[in-house]
């Protein structure tokens, strides 16, 4: 169980890494609509003058017949807000995300030490995560394209980065930190 723990640091630090290649450079460009400027200055204003706090909108809200009436007319958006802003690699999200990769980690280890008895071999073990990995990211991922109509550029490069972060971290999991297959395990 040792090597499951030190396991999981070291998946949440190969997560972590990967992270930062896609979300931390300009790589993350590839995922992201932009607009220019003034535009992004227009929206920013009317955001302060109308949303009252951090939370996620959907604009407009289809809860009344005016909303509803506006949101199948479009245009439509679901706003992410964060009404105090933060700067861009901002430490204390830098931590809290690597948190959350190794807690994230622990759980992929766990259920590869829950099977590990069974299933013995590495390529097995990788195929595995993998497989579960992909599931995992693309329910999560897709979600807001197939159900909210949002952007498949977005959702694409996050279901590329998502599935990197989330396999690499499964990989050195299944490779270096769940135990060896003795001769036992491979006779059947």
């Amino acid at each position: 169980m040792v090597r499951v723990v030190i396991g999981s640091l070291a998946g949440g630090v190969a997560m972590f890494i990967i992270g930062f290649l896609f979300w931390a450079t300009p790589l993350q460009y590839l995922g992201y609509s932009t607009a220019t400027d003034d535009q992004n200055a227009a929206v920013q204003l009317s955001h302060a003058q109308n949303l009252p706090h951090t939370g996620r909108y959907v604009v407009p809200n289809p809860g009344s017949q005016v909303g509803a009436n506006g949101y199948s007319k479009g245009p439509i958006s679901i706003v992410d807000y964060n009404l105090n802003g933060f700067a861009p690699g901002d430490p204390a999200s830098m931590i809290g995300g690597l948190v959350q990769e190794v807690i994230v980690s622990l759980m992929i280890a766990l259920s590869l030490f829950a099977v590990a008895g069974r299933v013995t071999d590495f390529a097995s073990r990788a195929r595995l995560a993998i497989g579960l990995s992909a599931a995992a990211t693309v329910m999560i991922v897709t979600s807001d394209p197939i159900w909210n109509h949002a952007d498949w550029r977005y959702a694409i490069y996050a279901l590329i980065a998502d599935l990197a972060m989330l396999s690499g971290a499964s990989l050195v999991i299944a490779r270096w930190f769940l135990p060896r297959a003795t001769a036992a395990d491979t006779i059947h």
